[in-house]
Parts: C-alpha cells; sequence; structure tokens
C-alpha cells in the first residue's frame, strides 16, 4: 500500500505568508503534528525571494524592487535571487527519517525531482533531470536559473525549475519554483551589475541558460492544468498518494506569527 502524503493548494499569497506556512509546516512537522506535505502556491503580489546567505544590498536594487511595487522576502533555504511572477510554487516537507529519503542533500534532489520530472512530462514536455556535479560551480548571477544544479530539471538543455532545501529539526523541507512564464527584464532591472556592459552580458548568458513552460509549450497553460500535471507527477515519481488536506489551526496560527514576526520585517530580509 502506498503511502499517503497531504496535498495541501493554497493559491496566491504574499512572500512573507508563503515562507511563514512552509516553516510552519516543518515546525509541526518536527513536533509529529503534520505528515509528509507537498503544498502549492502562488505569489501575490509578485516578489523576489532571497536565499539565505544572500547579501541584499551587494547583489539586489532594493529601490527599483519597491518601484516596481514587488514584494521582497527571505528565504530560510540558500540558493540565489528569484522572480516569483507567473508561477507555481511547490514545497515538500518531511522528516529525514522518512523510509527511502537518502540522507545526503544531494540524493534526496535526485528523489523529488522524479515528481517534478513527471510533471513536466505531463505536460507534453521532455524533462531530463541533471546529471550530479563533481564540484561547485561558479555563480555568474545573483539569480536562480543562472545554471542548474545536481538532479535539477532541465527541457532542451535550459533550467525549467529551480529549488532549494533546507534541514532543520530532523525535517526536510524543499520548495521550488516552476515557472510559466519569465520576465527577464524586471529580473535584471533588481539585480545589481558592475557596469552596464556586465548586465547585458549576463543577461544573454541567462536566456540561453533558463526557460519557462509557456516557452517550450508554445501555448497558454492555466495554473489548473499546472496544478494536475504536478500532482500527478509527484504521486507517480514518489510513489505515493496524496490527499487533499488543509493547514491545521496550530499551523495556521504558527504561520501568522512567523509572518508578522519574521518574514515581514527588515531585520529579517535585510540582515546580510
Amino acid at each position: 500500500m502506498k503511502s499517503e502524503w497531504r496535498f495541501i493548494v493554497s493559491g496566491p499569497q504574499s512572500g512573507a505568508e508563503n515562507m511563514a506556512v512552509d516553516e510552519a509546516i516543518l515546525t509541526a512537522s518536527s513536533e509529529g503534528m503534520a505528515p509528509p506535505t507537498i503544498r502549492f502556491y502562488e505569489w501575490d503580489p509578485a516578489a523576489v525571494s532571497i536565499g539565505y546567505f544572500q547579501r541584499v544590498q551587494e547583489e539586489l536594487d532594493i529601490e527599483k524592487i519597491y518601484k516596481n511595487k514587488l514584494g521582497l522576502v527571505r528565504r530560510a533555504t540558500g540558493g540565489r535571487a528569484i522572480l516569483h511572477q507567473r508561477e507555481l510554487t511547490y514545497s515538500v516537507i518531511l522528516s529525514e527519517q522518512y523510509p527511502g529519503m537518502p540522507t545526503s542533500v544531494t540524493d534526496s534532489y535526485r528523489v523529488i525531482s522524479r515528481g517534478l520530472m513527471e510533471g513536466f512530462r505531463n505536460l507534453g514536455l521532455s524533462a531530463e533531470m541533471t546529471a550530479p556535479l563533481a564540484g561547485k560551480l561558479r555563480t555568474e548571477t545573483a539569480a536562480c536559473f543562472d545554471t542548474p544544479s545536481s538532479y535539477e530539471l532541465v527541457v532542451e538543455g535550459r533550467k525549467v525549475a529551480g529549488s532549494a532545501q533546507t534541514r532543520q529539526r530532523g525535517i526536510i523541507l524543499q520548495h521550488g519554483s516552476i515557472p510559466l512564464d519569465l520576465d527577464v527584464e524586471m529580473l535584471f532591472e533588481v539585480l545589481r551589475f558592475a557596469s552596464v556592459e556586465e548586465k547585458q552580458k549576463m543577461k544573454e548568458a541567462f536566456l540561453s541558460k533558463a526557460v519557462a513552460i509557456e516557452q517550450l509549450s508554445k501555448r497558454t497553460v492555466t495554473m489548473d492544468e499546472m496544478i494536475l500535471a504536478f500532482q500527478k507527477g509527484f504521486a507517480k515519481g514518489l510513489d505515493i498518494t496524496l490527499v487533499p488536506g488543509a493547514l491545521t489551526a496550530y499551523e495556521q496560527e504558527l504561520a501568522k506569527q512567523l509572518s508578522y514576526s519574521r518574514y515581514n520585517t527588515d531585520e529579517w530580509n535585510l540582515r546580510r
């Protein structure tokens, strides 16, 4: 009999709310109060999320972020900046002791990426997993999607999903961005560069390495279609049964507290 995981579709929320809910589920999981969970969500307003270790003032133009009415939030996970607009975001939250889940971050990426790969295939896209990387790649820009990491998904050699993972209190939290479309102009407007020439060079490189679903499928893909494709994809790829559910009252209250006290504060978001 297949394992049953909770499946939550949260819909659009602010960046602070999205990150707070992910952490609330992680906390509840660490206390034995939540089952393995897959959650899908969107962003309203559009927002830039930055990796836990990124230096905001060095890598992002804060004034332009606010001028363009974008949100800004720091993730609990590592990685680089992502502009969340027309996309489906997923999170996978479960115990490090879950049967069949590798102990290493890289190998667990491989397992979780199976669900993503099946989701892309459900949309008619021939996604493939990248091979494990032997060494650390040089970061070309502050943007995610710049270069695929180990076991990330590519179509026609270009990255189609960006993911990041953290492990806290015995729990794995992996979340990632599956873009329907990429606003590259907006992304590169809010990133900092040493010169106009460097910005143009990096933008051209980015365009050769990243791609969104609608560019590949050459048709309009609805959010409902995305949700169904990746719901079935995760169920097949991870060999589980997804049971529609919702946040518990405890998770809702904790998420509200975290959104207010952490993810909505400059102390957290601009700390580096």
